[in-house]
């Protein structure tokens, strides 16, 4: 999650027009002057930062909405000079050169907008632009505060709340989020939409095996868990589960991820440090990430709180038997594909790991039926529907 935004005078435009700078595309450029063509515009503050969590859920977003352009659905991605657009496959327009981060897209954005419909795909976007259509993913900063600091808490409680009350719509990613929103924010059901996610983005990424090498794996020698270390993701728990399976010398349990301080304050730091049993990767990328879904015996994600669960739905795709808890969307999104534990127990987080470590035959039930479930999310249809909600709020 992060930032927030503004309304602009229309008087104003044509200055803002004057000011905004040049496009950049993998499909071919355009100038201003093709901006009221366009059926709306995207944020594409998402394209100055690290390609994670909702920042790539916004790319995949951005580039199945190219795919199903057409002569009567037409958009641009405006981006800060700090974007990185070089290989973007969809158009981008760079506005306002000299501001950036949260400043550019509170104050820069609403002018670069326009009268244009504006999409925001990652939590927050202009807080005073009122023709906007907003993705918000979880209310977990009400629903699990203890998971990120207070400065991070305050600041979304006053972006969710500014967004009510200005964007025109609001879309989330499962029918638990938006029974969330509703509940937490005050929002109708008329105001919000459900666009699901999708994990077939990882059928076009090429496997890195040096991950692999890299920490001494062997092929279903090692469990994975992946995700940041916020309070949410019950790290705690599931490692204190790991420290009670019985490994096999040439078993490991690898997590995959990072941890931020300034967002998740110091949740799960020190059960991370004591858990001997652990390679821990850091941050890996994409074609890296691949390369562990595809090589572990299984995947686990015993969740407290999401408000989807892509890392589990990627797992599928990649063919990984997944382990997940029962909370909040998990079983919305997983289905009959994975085994469930219960997040709260450290004794059945670890049964239910030492049965999928030790029964084959389950490892290829769970394999096969994660990735005929998986088949069912695609981005296409995703960007399909988003299309279909913009186009009501026009």
């Amino acid at each position: 999650m992060l930032d927030t935004p503004h309304r602009t005078d229309p008087g104003a435009l044509s200055t803002a027009a004057g000011n905004v700078g040049s496009d950049r595309s993998g499909k071919g450029t355009s100038t201003e002057r093709d901006a009221p063509h366009e059926d709306f515009v995207i944020n594409g503050k998402f394209m100055s930062q690290r390609m994670t969590g909702v920042q790539r859920c916004a790319y995949e977003f951005a580039t199945a909405l190219q795919r199903a352009e057409s002569e009567h659905r037409r958009f641009a991605v405006i981006v800060p000079a700090d974007a990185k657009t070089t290989a973007a496959p969809f158009k981008t327009r760079t506005a306002f050169s000299w501001l950036k981060g949260s400043l550019w897209e509170q104050l820069a954005l609403p002018f670069a907008s326009g009268r244009q419909i504006l999409l925001s795909l990652c939590n927050v976007g202009p807080l005073i632009k009122r023709r906007h259509v907003v993705m918000i993913y979880d209310m977990a900063v009400f629903d699990a505060p203890s998971g990120y600091s207070r400065k991070f808490r305050w600041w979304y409680t006053f972006v969710f709340f500014s967004l009510k009350l200005n964007a025109r719509h609001i879309v989330t990613v499962s029918e638990f989020s938006k029974s969330r929103i509703r509940a937490a924010l005050g929002v109708p059901d008329s105001k919000v939409s459900v666009v699901k996610l999708a994990a077939d983005h990882f059928g076009r990424i090429e496997s890195d095996m040096s991950v692999v090498a890299r920490l001494d794996l062997k092929k279903d020698r090692y469990g994975l868990a992946v995700g940041s270390l916020a309070g949410g993701k019950n790290h705690a728990r599931l490692l204190a589960a790991i420290e009670r399976l019985e490994l096999r010398d040439d078993f490991k349990f690898v997590l995959a991820g990072g941890n931020n301080a300034r967002i998740f304050g110091n949740s799960g730091t020190r059960a991370a440090g004591e858990a001997e049993k652990v390679v821990r990767a850091g941050y890996v990328s994409d074609n890296e990430l691949k390369a562990l879904y595809e090589n572990a015996a299984f995947f686990v994600f015993p969740s407290l709180y999401e408000g989807f669960g892509l890392p589990p739905l990627e797992a599928m795709y990649c063919g990984c038997p997944v382990i997940v808890s029962r909370e909040a969307s998990l079983p919305e999104v997983c289905g009959d594909a994975a085994l469930y534990c219960d997040a709260y127990s450290v004794d059945d987080i670890a049964q239910k790991m030492t049965a999928m470590m030790n029964d084959t035959r389950m490892r290829a039930m769970y394999r096969t039926r994660g990735r005929e479930h998986a088949k069912q999310f695609q981005w296409a249809k995703s960007a399909s529907r988003l299309l279909d909600t913009i186009s009501r709020t026009r």
